[in-house]
């Protein structure tokens, strides 16, 4: 079995079809690619693909197969850029992902650990949704990422940092801006801005805030992250809801206020692969507790105090 069987047969399960993953993934024809997947069915014994009128769909075995061949790619792809790591320049490097956003609040007190335990490292950076995070963590390019729990995370770890609570934003001038707290009825009866295309654990949180409520959060808008939403609102005269540390990037124009009663919360978590053997990486999770000690008497805690 080859490495490229496995891509092959992602490719096929991803795009629901042998010509149009031969056609817009593989840069090959349909019947070569379907000798590939034979081929791989052949080896490992089983069907994997059913074959249908419209497409493929997988088998029993083909889901169970999908998962470990993603796995298998994923640690190869995370021992090539180890390797690639390990024989740059001597300067040790520390590759670290935030969510959009929220570099604001935890980087200064994070750099601040980082010169204490190693004053020789290159720091990089870099802002993603969650999900590009926790793929970049798990192919060895990032070394600890924050960003929610995401389930579909073969090897990562995730430590726990805050509980955010969820606030409503809203066009400065809309007529609910006058009011400290908003309800949930109030929301349901607003044109409603998705913020959470791009994360699916935020998204999971808000329709279980929906049904806890009994109110229906039917998007008309759906911004591409927590930015762009925001955007939409003020555009759009609708509401959103995002997760508290979003209130360091509100324009002029709209407005944040918070949940009545019991707001919902996502996590925030410190992700990481197991397989990374960092020192550094250790030292750092070891501390995570001050960290999150150190962050509770920012700006933005305080701002959450003020609006209960």
């Amino acid at each position: 079995m080859e490495l490229r069987h496995l891509r092959y047969f992602i490719a096929v399960a991803d795009e629901g079809s042998l010509l149009t993953a031969a056609q817009r993934r593989l840069n090959t024809s349909q019947p070569s690619l379907s000798r590939q997947i034979r081929d791989l069915e052949t080896e490992v014994g089983v069907q994997l693909l059913e074959r249908q009128a419209r497409g493929v769909v997988l088998t029993a075995a083909g889901r169970v197969f999908l998962d470990h061949a993603r796995l298998a790619l994923l640690q190869v792809e995370a021992a090539a850029e180890g390797a690639r790591r390990t024989a740059q320049p001597k300067t040790p490097v520390l590759a670290m992902g935030f969510l959009v956003g929220l570099e604001v609040t935890w980087l200064p007190h994070l750099l601040r650990m980082i010169r204490e335990e190693a004053p020789e490292i290159e720091v990089t950076l870099c802002s993603q949704s969650s999900p590009e995070l926790a793929l970049a963590l798990m192919r060895g390019r990032l070394d600890v990422a924050f960003l929610r729990p995401e389930k579909q995370s073969l090897g990562l770890s995730f430590k726990l940092l805050a509980k955010e609570p969820l606030i409503a934003v809203l066009p400065a001038g809309h007529h609910l801006a006058s009011h400290k707290k908003i309800r949930p009825q109030d929301l349901a009866r607003e044109i409603y801005v998705s913020s959470a295309r791009t994360s699916p654990v935020l998204q999971s949180v808000i329709q279980d805030y929906a049904l806890r409520t009994g109110i229906t959060l039917k998007a008309k808008y759906e911004g591409e992250n927590i930015s762009s939403a925001m955007s939409l609102v003020a555009s759009t005269g609708g509401v959103t809801l995002v997760p508290l540390y979003a209130q360091n990037m509100l324009a002029p124009n709209v407005v944040a206020r918070a949940l009545e009663g019991e707001p919902p919360t996502v996590d925030l978590t410190l992700g990481y692969n197991d397989a990374n053997s960092s020192p550094l990486l250790r030292r750092l999770l070891s501390r995570a507790d001050e960290l999150v000690e150190n962050v509770q008497n920012q700006s933005i805690i305080q701002y959450v105090e003020a609006l209960q």
